[in-house]
């Protein structure tokens, strides 16, 4: 458990430490290869076309525990057609895999290998919550997860649909 902390630890300080900036909305979504947590792998180009809610996230972050619930009735809701969500683990596969069994996780869910989260960031808490738009382009960037966060989320996703 040490040994994960002080990795998650270093890929935060990595993301924080990134010499390029932060990425904003309307910037194009950076391009990833990602192993899956059963050892497959995804590329963003199998996305390509949908909207994208990318959560990064951590089992042991109670706010990224919170929002998984609302994340899968998200995906319930709209993921038959051109949307999905898209969990990035900031842990390693065995753990996600086991996390996302337990929280019931009905979406991709991928391994972050560091660059990822760095492309991304900086990445300085989690969960941090890409909408991604159909032009792969970030629609909104949300650090945090609270009460009324899946509202937004649906008002987001709702205009991004039409």
């Amino acid at each position: 458990m040490k040994k994960l902390l002080i990795a998650v630890m270093a890929v935060l300080m990595l993301g924080a430490c990134a010499q390029s900036g932060a990425i904003e909305n309307g910037d194009k979504a950076p391009d990833f290869t990602l192993q899956t947590m059963d050892s497959g792998s995804a590329k963003s180009s199998d996305y390509s076309g949908k909207v994208v809610v990318m959560d990064f996230f951590a089992s042991w972050c109670p706010p990224c525990r919170a929002a998984v619930p609302d994340l899968v009735e998200l995906q319930n809701k709209y993921g038959q057609g051109a949307f999905t969500v898209l969990g990035v683990s900031l842990e390693g596969p065995a753990d996600t895999k086991k996390f996302a069994e337990k929280m019931g996780i009905n979406y991709p869910v991928l391994i972050d290998d560091g660059r990822v989260s760095a492309d991304y960031g900086p990445i300085r808490s989690i969960p941090t919550i890409f909408v991604i738009d159909k032009d792969a382009k970030i629609a909104n960037r949300h650090v945090g997860y609270g009460a009324g966060d899946k509202a937004k989320f649906e008002s987001e996703i709702e205009e991004l649909l039409k």
